[in-house]
């Protein structure tokens, strides 16, 4: 039995984390406690990304905001996330992973998904690294694809490299990186290794 009580700390501010471009963060305004701003009001953290931009696209309609002001929604008027991730891959097992691309812009867009090697680490894409995925509706229109991913190496990874490309303007979007995962080495087949015995036999 240990003993009871109150535990007490000092207070921890974690500040609101953004998903901006370097150009974006060198125009960053200083505020008054020094550190900086980019009139980010949203935190992201891997899924759920396309509910934050539809929040901050909703809160940008409300107040009549309609010029570029560093908003969620326009720094990524396009998302995508994934369905259902696995939290473990084993090590050189393709593993199918379904994504939800959303449209959050006032415009229908012609739009390709990109898996980029050069940008991936760990785990990569395995077969097509992209796939056109034709005119997605306006202010929410989604569609789902899938991709094949490989684990190459064990260890945590966060699975990265996914751009999604406008072929009528020919823009790219970077998307932040999809999901963390676990990558686990192959178990030992047959548990602990039969010893063999040889016979020796003296002549």
């Amino acid at each position: 039995m240990g003993e009871m009580g109150k535990v007490y700390s000092s207070v921890v501010v974690c500040p609101p984390t953004s998903f901006s471009s370097k150009g974006q963060q060198q125009g960053a305004a200083s505020t008054s406690d020094g550190t900086t701003s980019n009139n980010s009001k949203f935190v992201v953290h891997r899924s759920g990304l396309s509910v934050d931009v539809a929040a901050a696209s909703a809160q940008r309609s409300m107040s009549g905001q309609r010029n570029n002001d560093g908003s969620l929604d326009e720094t990524l008027p396009v998302t995508v996330e994934p369905i259902d991730p696995p939290s473990t891959m084993k090590l050189s097992v393709p593993e199918k992973i379904s994504l939800l691309v959303v449209n959050h812009s006032a415009q229908s867009m012609n739009l390709q998904i990109q898996m980029r090697l050069s940008d991936m680490t760990g785990v990569v894409v395995c077969g097509s690294s992209y796939v056109g995925l034709g005119e997605v509706a306006p202010s929410g229109g989604s569609c789902t694809v899938d991709v094949r991913l490989v684990a190459l190496v064990a260890g945590l990874f966060s699975v990265r490299g996914c751009y999604i490309v406008d072929l009528s303007s020919g823009v790219e979007l970077a998307q932040p990186a999809l999901f963390d995962v676990f990558v686990k080495l192959p178990e030992e087949e047959g548990g602990v290794e039969e010893k063999k015995t040889t016979d020796v036999v003296d002549f």
